[in-house]
């Protein structure tokens, strides 16, 4: 995949997920909220659980972020479309489909 391509689809969604965090963690502090309210005694856990979903769509949008910003580093020293793991090439087709890809497809596949 072209490096400038990589970049700028990268940037794109990293805008976008960073986005979605943030409306994640919002809706997660007003369930907080809601958790304090007083209301009708048979819907006191859908705040809680409600909570518990907004928290771990925030971890794995942090996750996904993380991801993100490792492979615009692997592109800026050089090392990106290279398997973290073995240094293998990571097929360009694995990269459209994800350029965040730090794995060749059969090395994830092997991923405990």
């Amino acid at each position: 995949m072209d490096e400038d391509q990589a970049r700028a689809r990268l940037r794109a969604e990293r805008a976008e997920v960073a986005g979605l965090l943030t409306d994640t963690e919002e809706a997660g502090q007003q369930d907080r909220a809601a958790e304090d309210e007083t209301g009708d005694i048979a819907d006191s856990a859908q705040p809680l659980t409600a909570q518990g979903m907004d928290d771990a769509v925030a971890e794995s949008l942090r996750d996904r972020l993380a991801a993100l910003d490792r492979a615009l580093q692997r592109l800026d020293d050089g090392s990106y479309g290279r398997s973290v793991r073995s240094g293998l090439l990571i097929p360009d087709d694995r990269l459209d489909a994800d350029p965040a890809a730090e794995l060749t497809v059969e090395e994830a596949r092997a991923r405990p």
